[in-house]
């Protein structure tokens, strides 16, 4: 991955699988992208997937270390006032659906996990 990849996550995990193996999967996999070097320029988090960013998620420590590495992150408003999770964001911005296909216009590369 380089600086022109954008993620979407748009499940509460990645997969179509067991939620505990969403899970796992989605821990390991960010992990292994921290310590590959090669990060994204933006994750984009929609529907499920903004759960990924809110209080009680495994993986927001990982998250916060993208974040600051410099990743983007951005979390659909209509989704977050759909699930009512608005006020338990912790990493990202609140962004609207506009934010998103602007950030994959731009992006060369766009990786659906």
């Amino acid at each position: 991955m380089n600086e022109e990849t954008v993620l979407l996550f748009t499940r509460n995990g990645m997969g179509d699988a067991p939620e505990e193996l969403q899970q796992m999967l989605t821990g390991k996999f960010l992990s292994l992208l921290l310590e590959s070097g090669h990060i994204p320029a933006k994750i984009l988090f929609y529907t499920e997937g903004v759960k990924l960013a809110c209080k009680g998620s495994s993986v927001i420590e990982s998250l916060k270390k993208l974040e600051t590495g410099g990743v983007e992150l951005i979390l659909c408003k209509t989704c977050l006032d759909f699930f009512k999770l608005g006020d338990q964001v912790e990493v990202g911005i609140v962004g609207s659906m506009a934010d998103m296909i602007e950030a994959m216009q731009h992006a060369q590369k766009v990786i659906s996990l």
